[in-house]
C-alpha cells in the first residue's frame, strides 16, 4: 500500500504564524508538525509516500526529507496549486497511485496510542476503510451515522442536528478505485470535493468498513493555535512521563526494519548534538539490550 500526506492549504487559521512557514512545518512541542503524520504512515508499514503541498512550501519539504532514503522510504512530491478539498489529493497524485491501494493522512493530524492502523493496512484487500473517533463536539466534523446493530449507514459533513458522537479523523484507506470515484464527485456548496462524499460512494456500494478507534487513542487536530498548544502540552506530558518520543520517524524506520541498525547509527552520527539525538541514541541502547 502507498501513502499520501496532504500538507496543503493556506493555513489561514494559524495566521500570522504561516507567514513564516506552512502550517505543517510549525513546531508541535519538539518537532515539525509533519513528523507526526509521517511517523503514523511509517508505523503502519508504508514506505512509498507522496507529499502534496503548495508550490511555495514544496521546496521546504523536499529540503527537509529529500528522497526519503534516509528513512528507508521513497518520497514523491506533488504541487497543489489551489486547495479544492481533501479528495483532490488523489487526482493530483494519480501518477503515484498507479492503480494501487492508498492511505491518506492529513498533515495536521496527530495520532497517539495503539490505533489499529497497522493491522488495517496489513489486512486491507479492497473497498475502503475509514475510522470512527468519539468526540464531544461532532458537529464540527464529518459524522458517522449508525443503525441499531452498530452498522455505519451514512456520513454527514458538519450536520446541523445530532447524529452520533463518532466522527472521521484524518486517516483514510481506499482501493485503486479511488481516483475514478473522486473524478465522479461534484463540489459541495463550499466549492470543494468532500471526503465524506467519497466515502459515501463506497458505502452505497457496500464497500466501506468503519473501524472505531479504541479508548486510549488520542487524535489531535493541530489546525488552530489553541489546538496546537493542546497537542504540544499533551505530547510533552507523555514524553516526559514515559521517556519516549511521539512522532519520531527515525525510530519508526528502524523499528520496522526499513533501515538496519548500522544505518540507523550512521544516521544518528549526522545529527547535531541535542535532546533529539540523545533520544535516538537511547533507542540504539534499548535495541542492543533487547538483542541480548
Amino acid at each position: 500500500m502507498k501513502g499520501i500526506i496532504l500538507a496543503g492549504g493556506a493555513g489561514s487559521r494559524l495566521y500570522p504564524m504561516t507567514l513564516v512557514a506552512s502550517k505543517q512545518l510549525q513546531a508541535v512541542f519538539d518537532k515539525p508538525m509533519i513528523y507526526y503524520p509521517l511517523t503514523t504512515l511509517l508505523e503502519a508499514g508504508i514506505r512509498e509516500i507522496a507529499l502534496v503541498s503548495t508550490p511555495e512550501d514544496l521546496p521546504r519539504f523536499k529540503k527537509l526529507f529529500g528522497d526519503g532514503s534516509r528513512l528507508g522510504a521513497s518520497f514523491t512530491y506533488f504541487e497543489q496549486p489551489q486547495p479544492e478539498g481533501i479528495p483532490q489529493a488523489f487526482l493530483i497524485a494519480e501518477p503515484f497511485i498507479r492503480g494501487e491501494s492508498v492511505a491518506l493522512i492529513l498533515g495536521d493530524n496527530i495520532f497517539c496510542g495503539i490505533t489499529g492502523f497497522t493491522e488495517a493496512v496489513r489486512d486491507f484487500k479492497q473497498g475502503a476503510v475509514n475510522f470512527g473517533y468519539y468526540v464531544n463536539e461532532p458537529e464540527r466534523y464529518g459524522v458517522i451515522a449508525f443503525d441499531a446493530s452498530g452498522q455505519a449507514t451514512d456520513i454527514v459533513e458538519k450536520p446541523e442536528k445530532f447524529i452520533s458522537s463518532y466522527v472521521l479523523p484524518g486517516f483514510y484507506i481506499y482501493d485503486a478505485e479511488v481516483v475514478e470515484r473522486t473524478r465522479a464527485l461534484k463540489p459541495s456548496k463550499r466549492g470543494e470535493l468532500e471526503i465524506t462524499d467519497l466515502s459515501r460512494s463506497y458505502m452505497k456500494d457496500g464497500k466501506l468498513k468503519v473501524k472505531l478507534l479504541p479508548r486510549g487513542v488520542a487524535w489531535l487536530d493541530a489546525g488552530t493555535p489553541s489546538a496546537m498548544h493542546d497537542a504540544a502540552a499533551y505530547i510533552q506530558t507523555v514524553e516526559k512521563r514515559q521517556g519516549i518520543k511521539i512522532g519520531c520517524p527515525e525510530e519508526a524506520a528502524v523499528e520496522h526494519g526499513f533501515v538496519s541498525q548500522a544505518q540507523f547509527e550512521k544516521m544518528i552520527g549526522t545529527l547535531p548534538r541535542g535532546e533529539y539525538r540523545s533520544y535516538l541514541e537511547t533507542v540504539v541502547q534499548r535495541k542492543l539490550r533487547g538483542s541480548k
